[in-house]
This record gives C-alpha cells, structure tokens and sequence, in this order.
C-alpha cells in the first residue's frame, strides 16, 4: 500500500516555536515527510532563552514511543533533547527493540541563548547508549569540545576530532563548523576506513539562527526517509538550512535569536509506493 515518508522526532518541546520538536515538525513537514513525535521535556521559553525546564517521566516517554512505533512504520528518527538519564535508557532500548533503518543524534548540550541542558552523567550515556544506536551523530564544536575534552579551532581540527568521535564507536559523525564564523563554513562528515568528507557553505549573517541544529538533524533524517544517500542527504539538508536562514534573517520574532523561515518553499507531502 502507499504510505508517507514518516520521520519520528524525539526531543523537548520548545515553547517558543523556534527549536526543538516545533522546529522539527515544521522541517519535516516543509520537506514533504509525515511527522511522528515523542517529547521528553517541556521548556519555557522565547528567543531570549529558557526560564525553566520539566523533564518527562521516562515510563511515559517509553509509552510514547512504544505507541508510535508499534502502528506507524517510521523511516527514520532523529533523536534531539534527551532531558535525563532515564529517558537515555529508554529511548536506547525503544530504539534496540524496533531497529529503525536510519537514527540520526543531535547531541544537545547547550541551547543557542547559552542554556545548560546536559549533565556529565548524561554525556557519559550519550557515549555508551546513545552513540552506539545512531547512524550520524551531528555535534557542533562545542559539543565535541565536551565529548572529546580537546581544541577544536580550524578545518584540520574538526577532521581529527570527528576522527576521533568514529574511532570512539560512532558509525558516523557529521562535525558542525558553524561556530568558527568565517566567509565559508565547513562542515565534516566522518565514517570508519574512509576519509573525510568536507562540506562547505557560505556564511549567511543573521540574528535568526535559533534551532539551526534541530533544523539540520531533522532535514537529514526527513532525506533519508526519502531515499537519499547519507551524503546526499547532507547536501540537501545543508541547501534547505541556508534558505531557511536566509529567507528568516530580515524578520523580527521576539527581542533576541529568532527562527529560521522553515517554510520558505515547502514541498507537498509526498507519497511512496
């Protein structure tokens, strides 16, 4: 029978509409997939930051999943804001017991305005549950700074640390470079016994750039759905970012970092046969 590419989110609710499993939605939904979603955390927030974070209960996050995954065949997941250890454990024995064909972690650690959102008992589950079950794991440098307690500060740094991170027991890991602001950005993709990929972008100025991370994860795992290899799946993830960056920079959302224009071309829901 046809059905829609269907992509699951598991990640924290943002509030504010820019991040997190709103982002998500929305990119999965302006890249013609069906979006499934499991929250694991409330957050009250704006584009100025967050004021105060509710984690969900992990029987009732694993109840989530459970209910999803059994009635709705999912394409591929990404997996965003953890919340707890608890919730670590359960999202990697959901994702263990129904083996989506593609998981993709974005390794939240710290939200765009700054905010803590990930302890060092948490980071050490990251390693040896979260890892292990995720196709790409998509860090930004300061994220690797933590996983890999080393200096991430040029192009030849990021390929060693992203290196490094699949040498550690990632399948692959996608190395953000967006925070060494220069006229072009890299990004390095990193896969056992093969060399490094480098992907390049032009810098976009903007004061809108909040939930580029769940943004790019998310697009990724919606790619993939529809059948696109990892590569390709990155290129045109990358493509959709830097219109949805450049189509929200002129626009006003609150009094700090705002949204990305998500829906600057959206693609009707597609149907596979």
């Amino acid at each position: 029978m046809n059905r829609y590419p269907t992509i699951l989110t598991i990640a924290g609710s943002d509030s504010g509409g820019g991040a997190g499993i709103q982002a998500d939605l929305k990119t999965i939904g302006a890249l013609g997939g069906y979006g499934t979603s499991a929250i694991t955390a409330l957050t009250a927030q704006n584009t100025v930051g967050i004021r105060d974070t509710m984690h969900v209960p992990a029987t009732f996050l694993r109840t989530q999943l459970v209910t999803v995954l059994e009635d709705i065949t999912v394409d591929a997941v990404k997996i965003g804001m953890i919340g707890s250890v608890e919730n670590a454990l359960v999202i990697a024995e959901i994702m263990e017991r129904f083996k989506p064909r593609f998981v993709v972690v974005d390794p939240v650690m710290t939200s765009t305005s700054g905010t803590e959102l990930s302890n060092v008992e948490l980071i050490n589950v990251f390693r040896d549950k979260i890892f292990p079950i995720a196709n790409l794991v998509t860090p930004n440098i300061d994220e690797a700074k933590r996983f890999l307690s080393m200096e991430v500060n040029s192009l030849e740094a990021m390929q060693k640390a992203a290196m490094e991170m699949v040498e550690k027991g990632c399948q692959a890991v996608l190395l953000k470079g967006g925070h060494l602001i220069s006229e072009t950005l890299f990004d390095v993709l990193a896969q056992p016994n093969q060399q490094p990929l480098i992907f390049e972008s032009s810098y976009i100025e903007s004061p809108n750039l909040h939930g580029t991370g769940c943004t790019l994860s998310t697009a990724i795992a919606t790619f993939m759905a529809h059948g696109n290899s990892l590569p390709e799946a990155i290129i045109f993830a990358k493509e959709y970012i830097s219109g949805a960056i450049e189509a929200g920079k002129d626009v006003k959302t609150g009094n700090g970092n705002g949204p990305l224009n998500h829906f600057f071309d959206p693609v009707p829901l597609r149907v596979m046969v």
